[in-house]
């Protein structure tokens, strides 16, 4: 029986990892949930599951039944420590995240790591860490699969792929009048919004870009994007040979959460098949930068390195939030994070406390410039 602790339980990614869980109640116990703010969700979580722990990270109150109820964020990041998890799953959003999966590594728990900012952010302090690191992302899942499990397997390069989003037929110039309920409207993935809104301006693939070169040792000129709109090919490697291995399966996310979990065994888990009775068409397109130019800082910010990363992230979570209250435009996204990043002198990421006060900086910097916009407009 492992013991799971769920850091994000009321999100899309935490529904799911639920979902595996319940599928398979012999095999995990999940003994401390983390939600966010919703309350009413994380009480009918504790109800179905029975945590030892529980937390809201917002603060406030929740009856949880028999769990030990922690409030605020270091009350939150207390019960996961406390909780003896054998596998702490980091499925929140942002750059808090980061704390919960450098508290997992150093209490020895196999970290299934769902937070892209982990790395984006972290990643020169997270992986001299060493520890179990275990990708749930459906991309770094198929390249971690295409390599047998093995991180540090040789290869030639990644492939990384991407479905271009809703807007991958349109100009940058085009999307100033986008509102954010088309910029909602992903192709083929139901996510959270922040993470549909860095699909649409694929800010979320340059992250996993920079994703790469942490968890596969990659430099960067061996990482590669394409789009291929089905999303049905996760991702690839091509090794020295010219030999290119692929995992496919329909767009979900219950299998990389399932084989974080459970490997390295697979199981059952409900998957929709591919069918090869029928015809079937997976295209694959070469990425347009010019119609990202998110794409393009977050490669910029990712080989500078040290505090960039984590600059660009904090300005672009504050924009994206502008956005989604429809207070700056779509393309205002790129123009508040580029100017914040631009504005920002660089420095090593050498501690969290470092990453932590970058973070508040750039945070505050990209109000300032979305507040200027807003007015101006």
């Amino acid at each position: 029986m492992k013991r799971i602790a769920l850091v994000g339980s009321t999100g899309s990614i935490g529904r799911q990892t639920l979902s595996v869980a319940a599928r398979y109640p012999d095999m995990f116990s999940v003994v401390c949930l983390v939600a966010g703010s919703s309350s009413a969700a994380l009480e009918e979580q504790c109800a179905a599951f029975r945590p030892e722990y529980a937390a809201l990270a917002s603060g406030g109150s929740a009856c949880c039944g028999s769990a030990r109820f922690f409030s605020g964020e270091e009350g939150a990041l207390a019960a996961v420590e406390e909780s003896g998890a054998d596998i702490v799953v980091v499925a929140c959003g942002g750059f808090a995240g980061l704390k919960y999966s450098l508290a997992a590594i150093e209490a020895g728990a196999r970290l299934a790591l769902a937070n892209k900012e982990t790395l984006v952010c972290g990643g020169d302090i997270v992986m001299p860490l060493g520890g179990e690191i275990v990708p749930v992302d459906s991309e770094h899942s198929a390249i971690w699969q295409c390599l047998s499990f093995e991180r540090r397997a040789p290869f030639k390069n990644l492939i990384i792929t991407a479905s271009g989003g809703p807007f991958r037929d349109r100009r940058f110039e085009e999307l100033e009048g986008v509102t954010p309920e088309q910029a909602l409207r992903h192709p083929t993935w139901s996510m959270g919004a922040k993470i549909t809104i860095d699909s649409a301006t694929l800010l979320n693939k340059g992250y996993e870009v920079i994703e790469a070169h942490h968890l596969y040792g990659a430099d960067y000129a061996a990482i590669k994007t394409v789009i291929q709109p089905q999303s049905i090919v996760h991702s690839m490697v091509e090794f020295e040979d010219g030999a290119i291995l692929a995992q496919l399966s329909e767009p979900t996310m219950e299998l990389p959460i399932q084989l974080a979990l459970t490997y390295p065994q697979r199981y059952d888990c409900a998957l929709k098949p591919l069918n090869f009775s029928e015809a079937l068409s997976i295209d694959f397109l070469p990425l347009e930068r010019a119609k990202y130019p998110m794409y393009d800082l977050a490669l910029k910010c990712g080989e500078a390195g040290g505090i960039a990363p984590a600059v660009l992230n904090a300005a672009s979570e504050e924009a994206v939030a502008a956005f989604l209250a429809k207070k700056i435009g779509f393309c205002d996204i790129f123009r508040v994070s580029e100017e914040v990043v631009a504005r920002t002198p660089n420095g090593p990421a050498e501690s969290y406390g470092r990453l932590a006060e970058a973070d508040a900086a750039a945070r505050a910097a990209a109000r300032a410039a979305i507040k200027k916009r807003y007015n101006d407009n």
